[in-house]
C-alpha cells in the first residue's frame, strides 16, 4: 500500500477546507483570483509543491546513478556527487515548507470566517441573499433644515474703535 505523498496531503487538506474537488478549485482559482484571495495562494503553493516533488525525484535519481552499486565513481564525479546531494537537501526542505504554507493559508481563512455566525444567521443570509435585497435598517428623521447664514455686519458699526 503506497504512503500519501506530500502533494496527495496537500491536495486533501485544501479540498477540506474548501469542500470541493481539487479540479473545481483550480478553476476557481484561475477564473475569479479576486474573489478568493486565499484560495489563489494555496492553489500556488500547491503548485510549487508538485514543482518541487518533481525536483525531489529527478535529484534523487540522478544522486542513485551517481552511486549506484557496483559503479565506482571516478574521481571527478564526486563534485557532482556532492552538489546532487545538497540541491536535494535543498529540495526536500523546500518541499517540507510547502504544506507547511498550505495549512497556514487554510488556517487564516478559518480565522477570517465569521465564528460567531451559527446557523440560524447563515440562513438569514442566505433567505437575504435569494431575495436580493438589504434588511432594512431603521430609518433617521432628516434634521430640519438650518437657516442661511447672514454675511455681512449684523448692526451698523458705530464710529471708530478703540
Amino acid at each position: 500500500m503506497p504512503t500519501a505523498t506530500m502533494l496527495d496531503q496537500a491536495t486533501a487538506l485544501i479540498e477540506k477546507a474548501w469542500g470541493q474537488p481539487i479540479e473545481a478549485l483550480e478553476v476557481l482559482a484561475v477564473r475569479r483570483p479576486c474573489e478568493d484571495p486565499l484560495l489563489r495562494s494555496a492553489m500556488h503553493t500547491r503548485t510549487a509543491l508538485a514543482i518541487t516533488d518533481n525536483a525531489v525525484a529527478v535529484h534523487q535519481k540522478r544522486l542513485h546513478a551517481l552511486t549506484g552499486p557496483r559503479y565506482m565513481p571516478a574521481f571527478y564525479e564526486l563534485d557532482r556527487i556532492v552538489s546532487s546531494a545538497a540541491d536535494l537537501r535543498v529540495a526536500h526542505a523546500e518541499s517540507h515548507a510547502h504544506p507547511q504554507a498550505i495549512r497556514r493559508v487554510t488556517e487564516a481563512r478559518e480565522a477570517a470566517a465569521p465564528a460567531a455566525q451559527g446557523p440560524a444567521a447563515r440562513l438569514a443570509q442566505a433567505a437575504v441573499a435569494r431575495s436580493g435585497g438589504i434588511p432594512d435598517a431603521p430609518r433617521q428623521v432628516p434634521d430640519p433644515p438650518v437657516p442661511p447664514a447672514v454675511f455681512g455686519p449684523s448692526a451698523p458699526a458705530a464710529g471708530p474703535r478703540r
